[in-house]
């Protein structure tokens, strides 16, 4: 067997650059479109070394905070339909568990991630060192096990050997339609720079295809006779239809059978909201007219989606006597959640096979006929919320539907937490796949900037606007930096009502009195346009809804990144659509509001099923 003798760091970061990929359009390309890379003493003499070796096939790019890039490389995936990915590097101590957040989102939305972080010596003959965490009672614990809850794959190299086995079998998991999520392989960073001999085979080119299982001939048939007995059918779409390239498949069944599509937030654009039998979001952010045929569904199939409890209202929507539910997935862990029958397989396979099998079966024609009554009912209520009023600070919904009416099909819009998502979720009209990206498996504040940066670096031909409140800017907005000396440009808009204005309006519903989520009038105010230009960004704050138009003309114009800040409303929200959502409220209180809103929860939780 013909051999190489090369590091740990070397062999992985050559066998990284061989992997290749089948993207759903049937392109081949590398799987990995480069390392993310911090360095420190912990990876930064092994890896390190190793990635300048072979910058030219495999790039590395430098960020500025773990965290981020890490949320960068999430993002890139996602935007690749899970076809393509990036990793991460970092040293040991405080850029490993920098990583924590970042692989607990990749991991709330089966995404893949593969992290590299640095780690302590295998030997432990110089401990304690650098960084170090050390646990009393088990010598084998180190900062990386943070990691281990949050990886869908967790491995420590303690051995030079054990790398042949380890990075293949983290691939697999990540590249596994079912399994997909965050890998880590930690490095001690003495492992990473030992030699062995490698098998040149190790090295050797490998395609990625996606795996599209076909369906039980038993549960097949069971879903086709459930739909077949209704009169009143409605198909839940979740990201798994836009991974699985099942956008074309899904709009064709619904066509064939007249069956209205409602979508998850990762399943909005999967297909174009202003497409008739589109009734668009459903559940707590949902529309009203997906949110009422929920009710009154007597068949729901649910396609590629984890039903989480913002989808099912916390279990309050679909309730009708007598549902059938049918959970069409990949994942046999999702499938049958929420009482659902199975039908495990690939979404795009799955949908081709229950249109065969319901050749000739349509919905009765008064069901067509309220989803299009509705959905010209909300359409007006969209267009009334979003439009400008006279108020001095608009709302969130009057300043996304201006962005709204400015994008593009080749824009991307990105956002993530706080109260922008259950806007966009409810009224953004997405067009092609890939148009909405917004990050809620995690709901993480911080995502939104990093997440547009590798959304640009995958779809570099896309314009991408990114939606991002005051409170998430503050925490993480580094990688506009990064953006600029990539030459990755964003078009940043950053609504400013001064705090946690989505959370303030939570407290107040649940009871409780307005306290430590806005800024008081002592607080300074923060001049996030001359931070952002600090950064290299071209920036302007705006005075007003009324500028808005023309701010943003100036953004797309500009030759870098560009940010636009307007200060809205913390207290105003759109009140139309929506459902209940389970908050626990406190069931003793001294504040009368909170034992009102308690009787008000104790009323709602008895709808549950």
């Amino acid at each position: 067997m013909s051999t190489l003798r090369v590091t740990v760091a070397e062999a992985l970061v050559r066998h990284l650059a061989a992997q290749r990929t089948e993207t759903l359009d049937g392109e081949e390309l590398p799987l990995f479109a480069g390392v993310f890379a911090i360095f420190g003493h912990g990876n930064v003499a092994g890896i390190g070394h190793a990635l300048e070796a072979n910058r030219d096939a495999l790039p590395t790019y430098r960020a500025h905070n773990e965290q981020a890039m890490a949320h960068a490389a999430t993002a890139f995936a996602k935007a690749s339909f899970r076809r393509r990915m990036m990793a991460c590097t970092t040293s040991i101590g405080p850029g490993a568990t920098n990583l924590v957040t970042a692989a607990a989102t990749a991991h709330a939305n089966r995404l893949p991630l593969l992290l590299l972080p640095g780690d302590v010596f295998a030997t432990r003959r110089p401990d304690p060192v650098l960084q170090q965490i050390e646990d009393f009672g088990d010598p084998n614990i180190t900062a990386n096990d943070c990691l281990a809850p949050v990886s869908r794959f967790f491995d420590r190299l303690n051995r030079k050997e054990q790398l042949l086995a380890s990075l293949p079998e983290a691939l697999r998991v990540v590249m596994d339609p079912v399994s997909c999520g965050p890998a880590t392989i930690a490095l001690p960073q003495d492992v990473q720079t030992e030699a062995l001999d490698v098998p040149r085979s190790f090295f050797e080119p490998r395609v990625w295809r996606l795996r599209r299982p076909a369906p039980d001939a038993t549960e097949l048939a069971d879903a086709i006779a459930a739909l077949r007995s209704a009169a009143r059918p409605m198909i839940v779409a979740g990201g798994g239809v836009t991974y699985a390239g099942a956008t074309t498949a899904l709009v064709r069944f619904a066509e064939r059978h007249g069956v209205p599509i409602a979508v998850t937030q990762a399943g909005k654009s999967c297909v174009r909201d202003d497409h008739p039998l589109c009734v668009g979001a459903v559940g707590v952010t949902g529309t009203a007219v997906a949110n009422e045929l929920a009710q009154e569904a007597d068949v729901v199939l649910f396609v590629g989606t984890r039903s989480s409890d913002f989808t099912s209202a916390s279990r309050t929507l679909f309730t009708r006597d007598g549902v059938v539910r049918i959970g069409l997935n990949v994942a046999p862990f999702d499938a049958p959640k929420h009482g659902a029958r199975p039908l495990v397989a690939d979404a795009r396979v799955g949908l081709e096979r229950l249109d065969e099998g319901l050749a000739g079966w349509h919905a009765e024609p008064g069901w067509g006929e309220r989803v299009a009554r509705l959905s010209l009912e909300w359409n007006a209520a969209v267009a009334g919320v979003t439009a400008p009023d006279d108020a001095e600070r608009p709302t969130d919904a009057q300043v996304l539907g201006a962005v709204n009416r400015f994008a593009t099909d080749e824009s991307t819009v990105v956002c993530a937490a706080g109260g922008l998502p259950g806007e966009l979720h409810k009224l953004w009209s997405a067009s092609v796949p890939g148009s909405y990206h917004v990050e809620y498996g995690y709901s993480c504040m911080g995502y939104e900037i990093a997440g547009g940066l590798g959304v640009k670096m995958a779809c570099p031909e896309r314009e991408v606007i990114v939606l991002v409140g005051d409170g998430s800017y503050l925490m993480l907005s580094s990688e506009i930096a990064t953006s600029v000396a990539l030459d990755r440009k964003l078009v940043v808009v950053l609504l400013d009502n001064r705090g946690f204005g989505c959370i303030n309006r939570l407290q107040r519903a649940t009871g409780g009195a307005p306290f430590n989520n806005l800024l008081d009038d002592a607080a300074p105010a923060i001049d996030f346009a001359a931070h952002a230009a600090a950064m290299g960004a071209r920036a302007e704050k705006i005075d007003g809804l009324a500028q808005l138009p023309e701010a943003l003309l100036r953004a797309r114009a500009s030759d870098r990144t560009a940010v636009v800040v307007i200060e809205t409303d913390p207290d105003r929200s759109t009140s139309e659509g929506g459902a209940w959502w389970d908050v626990a409220v406190p069931e003793t209180s001294e504040r009368e509001d909170v034992r009102s809103a308690r009787v008000d929860y104790e009323r709602k939780k008895k709808s549950q099923r």
